[in-house]
């Protein structure tokens, strides 16, 4: 009996461990999720970011472990072309890495 549970605890712990792996190498990037970027832009479509000064409040404004994803997410080459602008704020805010 305690090799089975032992056995169908592995599996469980294994099952969860590669599901949890699946989920963080779905593509999709901070910097899409509109809930943590419409603070840095001016109109829905997300097209037209705030002056630096408002922008910098709403950054200062995050917990710090978002500045430091977005930081992170901003150093990937094809993420930052994608988000230029918003990179570009990030490393004038000390986010260059």
């Amino acid at each position: 009996m305690n090799i089975k549970m032992l056995c169908m605890g592995a599996m469980a712990l294994t099952m969860m461990s590669g599901a949890a792996l699946a989920g963080g190498s779905t593509g999709t990037s901070a910097l899409d999720d509109p809930a943590k970027m419409t603070p840095f832009f001016t109109d829905a479509g997300m097209k037209t970011m705030k002056p630096a000064e408002e922008f910098k409040v709403a950054w200062l404004a995050m917990k710090e472990e978002d500045r430091a994803g977005m930081t992170k997410e901003c150093g990937d080459e094809a993420i930052a072309k994608a988000h230029d602008d918003f990179c570009k704020m990030t490393k004038q805010l000390g986010g260059a890495n």
